[in-house]
């Protein structure tokens, strides 16, 4: 007789894209400036697929980015397997924000669209300690400078996992 997987199955997501969205028209993409090291920026880890960067406004205790390396507009542009990889690393950035800051709380949020907030047409997810009196601060930041953000980073790293090889 033969036996039943225990794996589950899992559906090939359809992929649509962003042609509905009111997404931010940015001459040239920051995000991908910072990778290619055109513009600085803390980079806290990074594989072949996705990159941890500290951001220079910082919304919590420790805030960070976590952004595919190729240009992907808004979520809906995403392919399955960098989702995958950027889930991962986010995953990993939550467990070092927790063991190098002792928050009570870790926010994550994204945004799609103008409506929605998104700044960049460059998807990213946003991941911080929360504060003290909880949340995020959402109102104007001061923007920190690279050596600033990159103490943050010298704090967090002995925490952060290693990201895995790309899927």
């Amino acid at each position: 007789m033969r036996q039943a997987s225990i794996l589950p199955v899992v559906p090939k997501i359809i992929m649509t894209n962003s042609e509905n969205l009111a997404v931010p028209q940015n001459s040239k993409c920051a995000f991908c400036a910072f990778l290619s090291g055109d513009r600085p920026y803390t980079t806290l880890a990074r594989n072949d697929s996705v990159a941890i960067l500290v951001t220079r406004e910082q919304r919590g205790i420790a805030h960070l980015l976590v952004i595919p390396t190729h240009h992907y507009e808004t979520i809906l542009d995403l392919p399955d397997a960098d989702a995958c990889n950027v889930m991962l690393a986010l995953k990993a950035a939550a467990y070092a924000i927790d063991k190098a800051y002792g928050r009570q709380g870790i926010s994550v949020w994204q945004n799609n669209g103008l409506p929605a907030n998104q700044a960049i047409g460059h998807f990213h997810f946003h991941i911080a300690g929360t504060l003290d009196e909880g949340g995020t601060n959402e109102g104007k930041v001061r923007e920190l400078s690279v050596s600033e953000t990159d103490e943050i980073a010298d704090r967090i790293r002995p925490w952060l996992p290693a990201l895995p090889q790309s899927l």
